[in-house]
């Protein structure tokens, strides 16, 4: 009996061999200057055939650390695959990664023109790209990604609800919470479930800025992905951890009363009881300060880190109804 031939891998018209690895320099446009600029796409394939992982981030240009989770899979060889193969985009927006901006320079933002136009705008041609010189080939795909505008993101997960493949996906990562939260139009991760490939959507730290604990998260729940797959290098070991995400199906946004100085309390990631002082909204001049309380018990997954607000900025999001199965 023959054995069947290995599935061919194509991308960018460029072939991966079984056991090939192979990094493939996307170029849709050069900067103004004429320099080229190159999207870095990394491909680690197995002599074993199996599933194909993407591991993506910097769709906002400034989301720093998601870009770093992606570095610390391909410097710790996490993407070395004992089966199937794994793909890393560190920076999909490598226009607004220069120009620590989360748009493009066309002034949209990538994560919404999905699924783009071969000749629409700079950033709907990116995405047009993206999904059919790359996607067609992915199984599953995390997208790694930060709060923006100062504000500080818990890790968690996003999926939508009442999937239940994606639940065991996220019940495998096992991110602090995970929250139920429907499809974006023109979101790479409407367009990409659109096409049948398997994502998760992490959420962890604020724009510009690195944060070590974050990333570990977002690491730690790629090698448990990668070992439930049964691709995960044996010289690698997924840690399990003694807690289960937290779902959450509702939450809601505290939002300041009045503009000023905002002094955070930092209690991201905590569960607060209703009344509980969150933090203060006060002046330059020591003229007032107004205590910012929880509207209701529940987990703070987002806080806003910048020091100045003004009224109507949104300070916390807070849950405000658990997932039934796990309250």
């Amino acid at each position: 009996m023959k054995k069947s031939k290995p599935t061919p891998i194509i991308i960018l018209g460029e072939t991966i061999l079984p056991g090939e690895s192979k990094t493939i320099n996307m170029e849709i446009a050069k900067l103004h200057t004429t320099t080229k600029l190159k999207i870095p796409i990394i491909i680690e394939r197995s002599k074993i055939d199996g599933p194909i992982v993407l591991f993506s981030a910097g769709i906002h240009g400034d989301e720093i650390n998601g870009v770093e989770i992606v570095r610390q899979i391909i410097i710790q060889k996490i993407n070395k695959p004992k089966t199937g193969t794994i793909i890393c985009i560190p920076v999909i927006n490598i226009f607004g990664f220069v120009n620590k901006s989360r748009e493009f320079p066309d002034g949209r933002d990538l994560n919404r023109v999905f699924p783009g136009s071969k000749t629409g705008s700079l950033a709907s041609r990116f995405a047009y790209h993206i999904l059919k010189e790359i996607i067609p080939v992915i199984d599953y795909c995390v997208d790694f990604h930060a709060g923006g505008a100062s504000r500080f993101n818990a890790p968690h997960i996003r999926i939508v609800p009442n999937n239940e493949e994606l639940k065991k996906l996220a019940d495998i990562f096992d991110a602090p919470f995970t929250l139920y939260s429907k499809n974006i139009a023109g979101s790479f991760r409407n367009s990409i479930e659109k096409l049948n490939v398997k994502m998760l959507l992490f959420e962890g730290g604020k724009s510009l800025d690195i944060n070590s604990d974050i990333a570990q998260e977002g690491v730690n729940g790629a090698k448990r992905v990668l070992d439930y797959l049964g691709m995960l290098n044996p010289k690698q070991k997924a840690l399990q951890k003694e807690t289960p995400t937290i779902y959450i199906e509702k939450s809601s946004w505290v939002r300041a009363n009045r503009s000023g100085l905002f002094l955070d309390y930092n209690k991201i990631g905590c569960y607060v009881k209703k009344g509980f002082v969150l933090g203060v909204i006060t002046d330059p001049f020591g003229k007032f300060e107004q205590k910012v309380k929880a509207p209701n018990d529940g987990y703070i997954i987002n806080a806003n880190h910048s020091p100045i607000v003004y009224q109507g900025d949104a300070l916390y999001h807070i849950s405000s109804a658990l997932s039934e199965n796990l309250e």
